[in-house]
């Protein structure tokens, strides 16, 4: 079996879809991208295919090693999500070829079912109290929120006060068995986040995400010692060396790859056997489609140490299009009580409906995140 073409469409609402086929007719789906620089990432997995094209679909770890070692330069966000979504494509294809779901080609599932959780609040975050009812209400145990709009280096008191209130709110709303997951998204730094993490512990997070940028993550060592809630991030890590090098500051109570963004199941696979080295809980981040998310609950299925799943149906970034939109069978992916059960279907157990792809590829888009300003003029982080 051979490969013979990579083909590759930007879809609604901000999403990559990648199709690989081959000489016997076996093919595979993944999805490699970044949010809000898929144009880059698709140039860069058709620049990829050089080392593909006239291959053998089913040496996956040999072709990663390819992809990832015969560029001198290597790493990084772009060629990481390029790698991704064509390694989640392979396995797909090698799953498809052989009729059994990938779980049972990493060995065989640990679990039955995932527990999952949703988002509520927005970019800025409000109403998060109403949101996280309904979202209990449809059986939802967890749920993440914002934990603050913009913040600058140092800002006020009045800032941190009512990024607290918010999540009281949010906590008087469904009580004190629901857990509750903050992303600081990166937006506070180190002279508030000192303040702030200390400030939510009342509130029992059930982790606080991000705590600081991920270039600042040696800073937690100063400030969030002591502290009697988990801490979670790696959204923005993309190798085994980045989490290597997290995991033993000893700091991180959970990591977060993205199977978009990380090189795919290939690395996510040794990411979270490193993880579990360290007693580190897996949370896999998954803002993005349905080909991440399958990929996702896959690694999950034959990792003890992942404990719950992010998803993005409903959330606010899906303008245009959804998760289940682009499924042929949408039961796939139904979440029931809280919980997805495993794809059981063969390969990543999601089909793909290749002609309402092309049909929105029409559309596309050119998603970017927002830009936010401080005060001041000066760019805040988003």
């Amino acid at each position: 079996m051979k490969i013979t073409r990579l083909k590759t469409w930007q879809v609604p609402p901000r999403w990559l879809f990648l199709k690989i086929e081959t000489d016997e007719g076996v093919y595979g789906w993944g999805e490699p991208v970044i949010e809000g620089r898929a144009a880059t990432v698709q140039a860069a997995v058709h620049e990829l295919e050089d080392y593909l094209i006239g291959q053998d679909p089913r040496r996956i770890e040999h072709l990663w090693n390819t992809l990832y070692r015969a560029g001198f330069y290597r790493g990084g966000p772009i060629l990481m999500s390029a790698i991704a979504g064509i390694d989640q494509a392979l396995w797909d294809l090698k799953g498809r070829d052989l009729g059994v779901p990938v779980y049972q080609l990493l060995g065989g599932r640990v679990r039955d079912r995932m527990r999952m959780y949703a988002w509520t609040g927005g970019d800025k975050p409000q109403d998060v109290g109403a949101g996280a009812r309904a979202l209990v209400e449809k059986g939802f145990t967890a749920f993440k929120m914002n934990g603050t709009a913009e913040m600058a280096m140092v800002d006020s008191y009045t800032k941190v006060d009512e990024a607290v209130a918010r999540v009281a709110e949010a906590r008087e709303a469904v009580g004190m068995d629901i857990g509750i997951g903050i992303d600081f998204h990166g937006r506070v730094h180190r002279p508030m986040a000192k303040i702030l993490l200390k400030e939510l512990e009342p509130y029992r997070p059930m982790f606080v995400e991000e705590p600081v940028l991920p270039e600042h993550l040696p800073s937690l060592k100063h400030i969030a010692g002591g502290l009697s809630y988990p801490l979670a991030t790696g959204e923005r890590l993309h190798t085994r060396y980045q989490f290597r090098d997290l995991l033993a500051d000893g700091m991180i109570d959970i990591i977060q790859p993205d199977l978009s963004h990380c090189g795919g199941i290939s690395e996510g696979m040794k990411i979270a056997a490193l993880a579990s080295c360290h007693d580190v809980a897996l949370a896999p981040h998954c803002p993005l489609g349905p080909l991440t998310l399958a990929a996702s609950l896959h690694l999950d299925a034959v990792s003890h140490n992942a404990f719950i799943q992010e998803q993005s149906m409903g959330i606010h970034y899906n303008k245009g299009n959804d998760v289940l939109d682009y499924l042929v069978d949408k039961t796939a992916l139904t979440i029931t009580d809280g919980y997805l059960d495993i794809p059981e279907g063969p390969g990543l157990g999601v089909e793909i409906d290749e002609a309402f792809v092309e049909e929105r590829s029409k559309v596309g888009h050119r998603w970017r995140n927002p830009v936010w300003t401080h005060e001041d003029g000066s760019i805040a982080e988003w």
